[in-house]
């Protein structure tokens, strides 16, 4: 084993699929992959933003409608739920489709689960009022990580969303108590430990071949909304659970980041941060 295994962060880890992509180069241990957000993917959704981490990507559209489900009518609040679904080609093999099965896959339900957890976290249902906003977050293709892309795209695609529903206001205080429904901004990314090695943001092969895999979402102003981590072998310890919460979280501070730029530039349509 080469010394340098040995040392702290940062080191270079194997290129992976990225260099099977044609991106050509390894990535520091602690780097993400290059992601991008672009806003206003399509025309029709409220909002909606097609997020790419590296070779994976998925379209984000958040949709409104007046409206909520049984259980919150007459309650003067609103709802933020999500779907997720993935194309069928977009992993190396076809897959067939849920719809054609007849039923949603177990982890189908538990990533739409997490995207709906994640942003109601950071909305203000209150203000939202007796409205749901609905996003569909649909995988184009698929390497790692599809479901921080999910919940990291989402949460542009409900500020945009919002503002166009703010925009449809003729009352001034009202659009303005729209606007303020989303009180904060909410990421998420996946670490792992591969072969002892803390590992930021984790393309497929990475994560096929890790000892633990972990999934954090985190809101800008520090709060935590979601830690999945499983040991896929070996458990591992406490000082590694710090190191790799500490890994995210230098990760979701770029992204917060990156997610800013946009909603304080509404003119702008895409954002890139590369790495």
């Amino acid at each position: 084993m080469n010394s340098q295994d040995n040392q702290p962060l940062p080191q270079t880890r194997c290129a992976g699929d990225d260099q099977q992509a044609g991106q050509g180069s390894a990535r520091r241990d602690d780097q993400l992959r290059q992601v991008s957000l672009h806003r206003r993917y399509t025309c029709h959704a409220e909002g909606s933003v097609l997020v790419s981490f590296g070779q994976t990507k998925v379209l984000c559209c958040a949709s409104i409608e007046d409206r909520v489900p049984g259980f919150l009518k007459g309650k003067g609040q609103g709802w933020v739920t999500a779907e997720y679904g993935m194309l069928p080609r977009s992993t190396h093999t076809r897959s067939d489709r849920e719809a054609a099965k007849g039923k949603q896959g177990g982890r189908t339900m538990e990533i739409q689960r997490l995207i709906g957890r994640c942003l109601r976290a950071v909305v203000d249902l209150q203000a939202l009022g007796e409205r749901t906003i609905t996003v569909d977050c649909d995988v184009l293709q698929a390497d790692g990580g599809t479901r921080t892309a999910s919940v990291t795209g989402a949460c542009l695609a409900v500020f945009d969303a919002l503002e166009t529903l703010a925009l449809r206001q003729t009352d001034a205080a009202a659009a303005q108590r729209i606007r303020a429904a989303l009180k904060d901004r909410v990421a998420a990314v996946s670490v792992g430990l591969v072969a002892g090695r803390a590992l930021l943001d984790l393309d497929y092969l990475e994560d096929s071949g890790c000892d633990t895999d972990m999934n954090i979402a985190m809101t800008a102003s520090g709060g935590l909304i979601e830690i999945q981590g499983t040991a896929e072998g070996e458990a591992f310890s406490r000082r590694e659970l710090d190191a790799m919460l500490a890994l995210g979280e230098s990760g979701l501070q770029r992204l917060h980041a990156l997610q800013a730029e946009l909603m304080q530039k509404p003119e702008q349509l895409q954002a890139t941060l590369k790495g």
